[in-house]
């Protein structure tokens, strides 16, 4: 898709920063200060919207999204939501309209309760981890190629949380994501701390451990300096969990990435609110991207191959042996 394209061709890489483990690289290049949208985050704490259970009953793979205010609100994939039946994380980016409603597709990230402790959703103000969003980036590009539907594979999901949290030491009664970032909480503060959005900075490529792990681009400074703790956070995990080893990160390496988004194949589906679902695939590369008004308002693409994810198939599987 050319404003993909587009947008990768026109990116700048910035001098790394370093932390425990943690590298990132910041990216700039077509930037718009003001987005002309609200963030989940501002829309639910100034009550312009709210997000629900779909019914008094619940369904684990969708909730409701109320926006009753006058902008726009983008969700970000990976976004959780705290509360109700149980916390969810959303699984992928969608601008909802002003004054609309829409269902919109989740995963479970708490497999141990199905019971209300609230009727509506707080943002948790974090992203899921890094290695579990590439898998389940993977799962959705599958799933939308095979049946439309932009549903995750619950089951890995869960699997992968469980992983994390054996690895990192963390029981939880509820098996919940929440508990393993709460018992890392101030190494993850750390990991913030160590990093600031610079002027015009529209993204960063992560690194763990000398090895690419993701990209996370947005079209504006503004917000990204909003995500840019979620993020660090969601890619600290894998620093904590692998104890760290700080080597340096090879630039042909995160040239080598960034060569492979532009060589990326895309699908484009109509997306559930605003805009254009951009599916991205290439070898051991997942990503998607949400396009609006012809530019790229969010993008993340992820290295299967240093994030431990399951999914390692061929772009063609998961396509349905047609790409554009």
């Amino acid at each position: 898709m050319q404003a993909i394209t587009d947008t990768i061709n026109n990116i700048n890489l910035g001098e790394p920063v370093a932390f425990q483990g943690l590298t990132l690289f910041p990216v700039f290049g077509g930037n718009r200060p003001e987005p002309g949208y609200e963030t989940l985050d501002v829309a639910l704490e100034q009550e312009h919207a709210r997000v629900v259970e779909v019914s008094d009953e619940g369904e684990v793979p969708a909730l409701l999204f109320d926006n009753f205010g006058k902008q726009r609100v983008l969700l970000v994939d990976g976004d959780e939501l705290v509360g109700a039946k149980q916390n969810r994380i959303i699984n992928l980016t969608i601008l909802v309209a002003a004054h609309s409603k829409i269902d919109i597709p989740v995963s479970c990230v708490e497999a141990g309760r199905w019971s209300y402790r609230s009727r509506e959703f707080k943002s948790g103000k974090r992203s899921m981890y890094a290695r579990a969003r590439a898998s389940k980036t993977a799962h959705v590009s599958a799933c939308m190629a095979s049946s439309g539907k932009r549903r995750s594979d619950q089951s890995a999901v869960w699997d992968d949380i469980e992983g994390m949290a054996s690895a990192l030491n963390v029981r939880s009664a509820t098996r919940s994501m929440l508990d393993i970032y709460d018992d890392y909480e101030e190494d993850l503060e750390a990991y913030q701390s160590a990093f600031k959005a610079r002027d015009e900075q529209v993204g960063a490529v992560f690194a763990v451990d000398g090895k690419v792990q993701g990209l996370e681009l947005f079209d504006s400074s503004t917000t990204f300096a909003h995500y840019l703790e979620r993020l660090v956070s969601s890619y600290a995990l894998g620093s904590l969990r692998n104890e760290a080893t700080h080597d340096a990160v090879p630039p042909a390496s995160v040239e080598g990435f960034i060569e492979g988004l532009k060589r990326a194949k895309t699908r484009q589906f109509e997306a559930l609110g605003e805009g254009e679902d951009v599916r991205l695939s290439g070898d051991a590369l997942a990503g998607g991207a949400l396009v609006a008004e012809g530019r790229v308002v969010h993008l993340a693409a992820f290295n299967l191959d240093d994030t431990g994810s399951v999914v390692r198939r061929h772009p063609s599987h998961w396509f349905g042996g047609r790409v554009e």
